[in-house]
């Protein structure tokens, strides 16, 4: 009996422990039950935003670079050894001030050279005209004297086609070596396209992709930080290609400047050349002046009208030699080479001991008292950029600081390669803080839409029926409203009609929500 009810007890205790755990897994399988109606039947949870009024503003932003309204270069307007050069880069210069000296020792004797001829001239006159009306001259003295005026003559002639064999010589020299630059500033411009090229490839692959991306999100498959993620990646490739064409500006502008150069090298070329010719040309017709006095004097002494063409020919003597006077006391006058702008220098292409030929640059002064900020926008914004209106910038070389200023000029026709209009934006800049070739960011109002009704653009839904909004009201009930929007920008989008100011829209849902339907409104704003 003992060992029967020892047996029982524990059975009993098993089977009331186990009666025990089904009755509470039936408690716990009610409460789920209830737990999953409730949720059912409970209002869905929102997140709404408040539509308000402001402002809506269309900003251009973009890149550019700092330039200077003038830059000089300064050149010698005469060959000479360079003896007095102490500017160099960032030296301030004013407007007059004398920044190079040429030795003008060769210059000072032709001076003296044509001084003296100028009197011997005058002396011949002043002699000829003594004896302008005595009519027993001996033909031997006049013979003589025409023939010491034609030797002076050859002389002279001789002197000028030596010295136009060395004018053609330099410039030829002057022409190789410019000619050179030209060709390598080429070489850099072909490989600024090249990279161009190449990130204009990258931001063609990055606006498929963020396209791509775009169209998954608008149906759903990828979330909006996928969009922003490309979004990103498209503007970081958008600036790798502005400032790829930045580099092909600059090579350009290079190239420009050589051009510039070789463009000079020849005019002045040209220029000297010609004056060669007109000094050979001066010197022969001196001669064959001389020579006609000599045949004149030799002729017949005796006539009157001998010693009146005589006369003549000695007067234009004087007068040629008092002209090659006065154009050598000219390039005398011309070794000092003065600063026509007041500026810093910014380049200096030639050393004490130079021997710098006519039209060689020596120094490059810019004015910075104001400056440009030269940028690129497309042609959408061009039609909406006018002279005069404000514009700010900003660079990186001067972290903190921002400056104002005004569009100058904008360009009327756009660049045959990239489709956007050069602009420029003029800039005070007393203190001289911004310097040409620095990076610049830019930035202009285009349009702005004052005191308009705005929602968050995650407000806006597209529907087949046209774009909705949802409204909450003081009840927590939905509303769906069909909406017409305006402008917009990266915030939020103008409501023209279908919301009123203070309206809560709703941003985020758990589920669609149907007309009518009660939730549970949160995050307002």
């Amino acid at each position: 009996m003992k060992r029967f009810i020892a047996f029982l007890v524990p059975v009993v205790l098993l089977t009331g422990l186990i009666g025990w755990r089904i009755n509470l897994k039936k408690q716990d399988k009610k409460e789920q039950d209830k737990a999953a109606q409730a949720r059912k039947t409970a209002a869905p949870s929102v997140n709404v935003a408040e539509a308000t009024r402001r402002d809506i503003v269309h900003n251009f932003e973009g890149i550019g670079a700092v330039e200077a309204p003038f830059n000089v270069k300064i050149s010698a307007r005469v060959t000479g050894l360079l003896t007095q050069l102490n500017l160099r880069e960032g030296d301030p210069v004013t407007a007059g001030q004398i920044v190079a000296h040429i030795d003008p020792v060769e210059l000072k004797a032709q001076v003296g050279q044509q001084r003296a001829n100028v009197a011997a001239a005058q002396a011949r006159l002043a002699q000829a005209e003594l004896t302008a009306n005595s009519t027993d001259v001996g033909v031997t003295s006049q013979i003589k004297q025409q023939k010491a005026a034609v030797n002076n003559s050859r002389a002279v002639y001789n002197q000028a086609v030596s010295n136009y064999d060395l004018l053609v010589a330099s410039a030829v020299a002057s022409i190789a070596d410019t000619q050179s630059k030209v060709d390598s500033a080429e070489s850099v411009v072909q490989n600024a396209l090249a990279n161009l090229e190449s990130a204009k490839a990258s931001f063609i692959n990055y606006q498929t992709r963020f396209n791509r991306t775009n169209n998954l999100y608008k149906q759903g498959f990828v979330a909006a930080q996928d969009v922003d993620d490309a979004r990103t990646q498209l503007n970081v490739q958008q600036s790798a290609v502005d400032v790829a064409q930045g580099q092909v500006n600059a090579a350009k502008s290079a190239k420009k400047s050589a051009s510039s150069l070789l463009e000079v090298a020849l005019k002045q070329s040209k220029i000297g050349k010609n004056k060669g010719k007109t000094d050979i040309a001066v010197g022969l017709a001196a001669l064959k002046q001389s020579q006609a006095s000599l045949e004149v004097a030799s002729a017949n002494t005796s006539q009157r009208s001998a010693y009146r063409a005589n006369l003549d020919a000695l007067r234009a003597a004087v007068s040629a030699s008092q002209a090659q006077l006065q154009n050598a006391e000219a390039q005398l006058s011309q070794t000092d080479l003065r600063s026509s702008i007041t500026g810093f220098v910014t380049g200096r292409y030639l050393d004490p001991g130079t021997v710098a030929t006519a039209g060689q640059p020596i120094l490059a002064v810019q004015a910075i008292q104001q400056i440009y900020v030269t940028t690129s926008v497309p042609e959408d914004v061009s039609r909406q950029v006018k002279v005069g209106m404000s514009a700010e910038a900003t660079f990186d070389a001067l972290p903190g600081r921002k400056f104002t200023g005004s569009i100058a000029q904008v360009n009327p026709a756009a660049d045959a390669q990239t489709r956007q209009f050069a602009v420029k934006i003029k800039i005070d800049n007393a203190q001289n803080a911004i310097k040409p070739g620095m990076f610049a960011r830019v930035k202009f109002t285009l349009e702005s839409f004052p005191n308009v009704l705005v929602v968050p653009r995650e407000a806006i839904k597209a529907t087949p029926q046209g774009k909705q909004i949802t409204v909450i009201d003081a009840s927590n009930v939905a509303h769906p409203r069909a909406v017409k929007t305006g402008a917009e920008d990266t915030a939020g989008i103008e409501i023209k009609e279908g919301a009123q100011p203070g309206d809560k829209v709703v941003i985020l849902s758990q589920v669609p929500l149907k007309e009518g339907q009660t939730v549970k409104a949160g995050g307002a704003k």
